[in-house]
């Protein structure tokens, strides 16, 4: 059945294709430049953080920010709260540096992390880092989760690759949260520079090392005070500082052409956060009573594809079928339960929750676009009512 309605569209329209092009014609530096940092100040201005650091994805986010992390001290004990629900990549760097991550099960509202499961974890292994998700957009918990952030000391990094634009009740966005928070522009989220991340801070200390990390450990991205302040530490000469490698880094910049799309999606975040918006809450009013689907109060979710648990497998199966009969994309919820994974299980065994197995088994997403019309949310949903 050729695909109707697919879970995402290019965010990139033919008017920034046409600017983009005409901006090549004037041969200017392709590789990371001035407008890098511009992106990155419009960023964390739209965000509401101090500071910015543009990479080439979510994943690198992630790893730029755990690894950050590591090399500020903040992790001294090696213990990491990861999430059960999420993406691979919000895992993984814990693992390739060596740390000790502790799943922790899904929450039967947000479907982010369980904070009751988490603050019995900080009581007993005493954790120094965490890092949960915004799932789909859905923003979490802030009230408890700052809580529990100042009971037991941990460092708090904040996963919103897939929340660009949600926001809290008080009208903080998503991503102020954590001393550290991690954004995608991948094609099919709520923005996309092709490929690219970036990560948000208000701590001078951990935006220094970001920005070192993510070009080969070197300090010449940095403000001149902090740049000074290392060459005299170690006594480098104005010949050999450029080439000074004060950590042991990464590659992971992005480029000019990427920021040059940024720029424009930045210009439209609110616009695409609006549609979005409103699109969630018409598929929750059509689908309540038939699926589950996340609780968000009186926050602002901005999702990238509204999810949705059936009440069975058998039923999941239905619903699925039907989608593409009618020519609606659809796929599994996220990666469902992490934890039931090989490069999880390999290592830790299987990590059984019962909110996480029910979003594997029976989890499912549906469009969600700036383009849908309340019509064609309207169609999705009868279609999923009449499975």
């Amino acid at each position: 059945m050729e695909i109707t309605y697919p879970l995402a569209k290019e965010t990139i329209n033919d008017a920034d294709i046409d600017a983009l092009c005409d901006w090549l014609k004037s041969y200017p530096r392709l590789t990371k430049g001035q407008l890098t940092w511009q992106v990155e100040d419009a960023w964390a201005s739209f965000i509401g953080t101090k500071h910015a650091v543009f990479n080439n994805s979510g994943s690198s986010a992630n790893l730029l920010m755990i690894y950050a992390a590591m090399q500020a001290g903040r992790i001294k004990n090696k213990k990491i709260v990861v999430p059960s629900v999420g993406w691979v990549t919000t895992i993984a760097p814990a693992i390739q540096f060596g740390l000790q991550p502790i799943m922790v099960g899904a929450d039967i509202n947000t479907f982010g992390m369980d904070l009751d499961q988490l603050e019995e974890v900080c009581k007993r292994e005493r954790p120094d880092a965490v890092i949960f998700v915004q799932v789909l957009g859905v923003p979490h918990y802030k009230k408890r989760l700052l809580e529990l952030k100042s009971k037991y000391n941990f460092t708090l990094l904040e996963d919103a690759c897939a929340a660009l634009g949600a926001a809290y009740e008080d009208g903080s966005k998503v991503g102020t949260i954590g001393d550290m928070s991690s954004f995608s522009f991948y094609f099919g989220h709520q923005l996309s520079t092709i490929e690219g991340g970036m990560v948000n801070t208000d701590d001078p200390e951990l935006y220094d090392m970001l920005l070192m990390l993510r070009s080969h450990g070197w300090g010449k991205d940095l403000k001149k005070e902090s740049y000074d302040r290392l060459v005299r530490k170690y006594g480098i000469d104005d010949f050999h500082k450029p080439f000074a490698f004060f950590v042991p880094g990464f590659n992971l910049r992005s480029t000019d052409l990427q920021a040059f799309l940024g720029l424009r999606q930045v210009d439209k975040a609110e616009w695409a956060a609006k549609r979005r918006n409103e699109n969630h809450i018409r598929y929750a009013n059509n689908l309540k009573g038939v699926i589950k689907y996340q609780e968000w109060g009186n926050n602002f979710p901005v999702s990238i594809s509204f999810g949705a648990l059936a009440r069975s497998k058998p039923h999941r199966k239905s619903i699925i079928n039907s989608l593409v009969e009618n020519g609606i994309e659809t796929r599994l919820f996220s990666a469902g339960n992490l934890g039931t994974h090989p490069f999880w299980t390999d290592r830790y065994g299987f990590f059984d929750c019962t909110v996480s197995n029910w979003i594997h088994s029976c989890g499912f997403f549906l469009p969600n676009y700036p383009e849908l019309t309340n019509e064609e949310i309207d169609h999705i949903c009868d279609i999923v009512k009449a499975a």
